[in-house]
């Protein structure tokens, strides 16, 4: 077996199917694809069903495999109903991919409780029993894989994310649980936190918010934003036999941003 057969073995999705959550979504979207294109069979699910064919026009049109289904991750009929169909459909889920978040810019004094609801409902409460009826799945089978998407707020704070915030610290908190609860059934969980990364939601800190920009860059060591794309390498690696022995960790993929960003000035003969 040459480099190239070894390394394609080693992170190969053929045969596997992912259930992706906000598959429709600039991250979710970039996912689906690298998923798709190491060979998974990707199921697309998603509130905006349009931008989710979309998704699966591209895949289909490199030669991937992929479906659509309906999801309203904050109705738990909804969420029933998407993972029976994918399960209908695919007969399994072995890769799980829970990316649907939404969040609210407004300080603490502003909150409303339907904003509260809305953002914990979402982020939290959705994923949490969407991951239990795949688990039941992944259960039968001993064996699965489950990636979170947290964030870097779900350890360094910005102003005016604070309920995103916590619900983003407890999917951290809640990848360890499950990690612990099925590693005896063969399911592996971890959490990806991207740092900041520019998509139709992010866009306006970067370009129309000198501010921002300016306080974002000099807090990352690379200085710009990263790419949906560029979450890619760790989300095959956690969902491919490659990380078989990885489990309840949260991999930070920031431009080295909680690393200390830009650094004080100092001598260099470069």
């Amino acid at each position: 077996m040459d480099n190239r057969e070894y390394l394609a073995k080693l992170f190969s999705l053929e045969g596997k199917t992912a259930l992706i959550t906000g598959a429709g979504g600039g991250i979710g979207s970039a996912l689906s694809e690298g998923l798709a294109g190491a060979g998974a069979e990707v199921a697309l699910c998603g509130r905006t069903v349009a931008k989710c064919q979309a998704v699966k026009e591209r895949i289909e049109a490199a030669g991937g495999k992929a479906s659509v289904h309906a999801l309203d991750i904050a109705d738990m009929d909804s969420v029933r109903a998407c993972v029976a169909e994918v399960l209908e459909t695919y007969g399994k889920v072995d890769v799980l991919l829970n990316v649907a978040g939404i969040n609210v810019r407004e300080g603490m004094l502003d909150v409303t409780e339907e904003t509260y609801d809305r953002i914990m409902n979402t982020n939290l409460k959705g994923l949490y029993f969407l991951s239990q009826l795949v688990a039941r799945d992944m259960y039968t089978r001993k064996s699965g894989s489950i990636i979170n998407i947290g964030s870097h707020n779900d350890e360094a704070m910005l102003g005016g994310c604070s309920v995103y915030g916590a619900t983003k610290s407890a999917v951290r908190a809640l990848t360890r649980s499950m990690a612990v609860e099925w590693a005896q059934y063969g399911i592996r969980a971890n959490c990806i936190s991207p740092g900041h990364i520019l998509t139709e939601l992010t866009t306006d800190n970067w370009v129309n918010r000198p501010a921002r920009k300016v306080y974002m860059e000099e807090r990352i060591a690379m200085r710009r934003p990263g790419m949906p794309n560029e979450l890619v390498g760790i989300a095959l690696l956690l969902a491919s036999d490659a990380s078989s022995y990885m489990t309840g960790e949260v991999y930070r993929v920031d431009g080295g941003c909680m690393c200390g960003g830009t650094p004080w000035e100092y001598d260099t003969a470069y």
